[in-house]
């Protein structure tokens, strides 16, 4: 049974009829799909694009292609830096330009995201007028997981703010399309950065912030390596997250670090 196809259709409220309609096959299709049959590579495209996941997320054992050699799975690795703070600003922004498909986020707060890029929201605007993806998910400042790395980071409510803070940057890029905000209440073991084939994979350490912890550059090379195992745990989250709205969210203004 395909337990990740199952929990999306009910979370999303998508009937199996209708997912049926979108990918135009038989309903009988779907529910074969449900009970563990993977669908023709078409169809594979069609729902996950309706559901807002990556296809991977659904059906992750796909074989690699016969052309596609196996390779180690360091050889993913692209470089390594002792902590974020090491990443050069550069880096940053030069793989924002160059993705063409789609640029992910998880993170809690991301507040050096927009500090050390002030203009960041208005270039993932022009990204996503270019046909990027933009997906951005935050943490919930209402919610336990928050509290929890409060307490653990020895800082009180201070990552609550800064969330409410950082989320201020990003208000314009909720109308416009392409753009998606999310909010997560998930324990954050690695903030995660993708653009394309390229991810920053950013470790917690506990009780340390996440600037003072290691980063890693993963370049994807095939299937089912480092690359794919952090993309999907990105996607997990992302299905669970909540949309930001920001009436309801109580935003502070600019001001905290």
């Amino acid at each position: 049974m395909n337990e990740r196809l199952h929990s999306l259709l009910a979370q999303r409220g998508v009937s199996l009829e209708s997912l049926a309609e979108i990918c135009e096959v038989d309903p009988k299709t779907v529910g074969r799909w449900l009970g563990g049959r993977v669908p023709h590579r078409r169809h594979r495209f069609r729902a996950a694009r309706h559901l807002h996941v990556d296809e991977s997320f659904l059906w992750p054992t796909q074989q690699p292609r016969a052309a596609e050699a196996p390779q180690a799975p360091d050889s993913e690795l692209s470089g390594t830096y002792r902590n974020r703070a090491s990443v050069p600003r550069e880096t940053w922004i030069s793989l924002l330009q160059g993705a063409e498909e789609q640029i992910s986020v998880l993170v809690f707060s991301g507040t050096f995201f927009a500090q050390s890029n002030p203009d960041v929201a208005r270039m993932l605007a022009e990204r996503a007028s270019a046909g990027v993806r933009v997906r951005l998910c935050f943490g919930d400042a209402t919610g336990e997981a928050v509290a929890i790395r409060g307490r653990e980071e020895d800082i009180g409510d201070t990552l609550a703010a800064k969330i409410r803070a950082s989320l201020t940057y990003y208000r314009p890029l909720l109308s416009e399309p392409g753009c998606e905000v999310r909010l997560h209440d998930t324990t954050l073991y690695t903030s995660l950065f993708r653009y394309d084939d390229n991810l920053l994979v950013n470790s917690h350490v506990w009780g340390r912030p996440a600037s003072a912890n290691p980063l890693l550059h993963l370049t994807r090379r095939a299937r089912d390596g480092w690359f794919d195992n952090y993309a999907q745990s990105f996607e997990a989250v992302w299905a669970i997250a909540r949309p930001w709205t920001p009436d309801q969210e109580g935003t502070a203004a600019h001001g905290q670090d």
